[in-house]
């Protein structure tokens, strides 16, 4: 992801619209769910942002307070977020939610609304397509074995109205390269 927002400033700038819009409502901490390595965690804490990362993986958590410790990082999942009500004015899934199986993503949503402020933004980016896959390289070519689930933006959106959601803009990156992306932005209904 480090190497992504280097190279691309549609991803930048969605970073730069979440930061302006957390903000405008007020400030306060913002969770960075499935950091990885922290990289986004630190643009945003650059940026400005009060931001901390939650990762499943307590290697990624490793990496991240290796490569950034002036920053918060926890072990954590997003199917089971362990925060408490109401306490983040932002939350992002920047290409995380991708290893969150379809059946499992309404439970991570319930959980993203309920840990997020009133008037609280929150951010996803995904993979588009219809397929899953299983990885068996990751950063750095280490192995591993992780599936990776693209999905329908309508679909993803679909899943945000159900868990309360409101859909706030899309942003459509890279359609005709092999790695097709969506942004979305969304708050909780009725506030904002």
């Amino acid at each position: 992801m480090r190497e992504a927002l280097g190279e691309h400033p549609y991803l930048r700038a969605t970073l730069a619209l979440f930061a302006e819009l957390v903000r405008t409502a007020g400030g306060g901490p913002v969770a960075d769910v499935g950091c990885g390595p922290g990289h986004v965690t630190a643009y945003l804490q650059g940026l400005g942002l009060d931001a901390f990362g939650v990762d499943l993986s307590p290697t990624m958590i490793e990496v991240a307070r290796r490569d950034h410790p002036l920053l918060r990082f926890e072990v954590g999942s997003m199917t089971d977020l362990d925060l408490p009500d109401a306490s983040v004015a932002g939350l992002l899934a920047f290409w995380s939610l991708i290893h969150v199986p379809d059946d499992a993503v309404p439970m991570a949503f319930d959980h993203f609304k309920r840990v997020l402020r009133p008037g609280g933004t929150l951010l996803l980016g995904f993979h588009v397509g219809d397929e899953s896959r299983l990885k068996t390289r990751g950063y750095g070519g280490h192995p591993m074995k992780v599936h990776v689930h693209r999905r329908r933006p309508t679909q993803v959106a679909g899943w945000l109205r159900d868990a309360g959601f409101t859909v706030n803009a899309q942003m459509l990156l890279d359609l005709d390269g092999s790695a097709p992306g969506a942004v979305l932005f969304a708050h909780v209904q009725g506030e904002l």
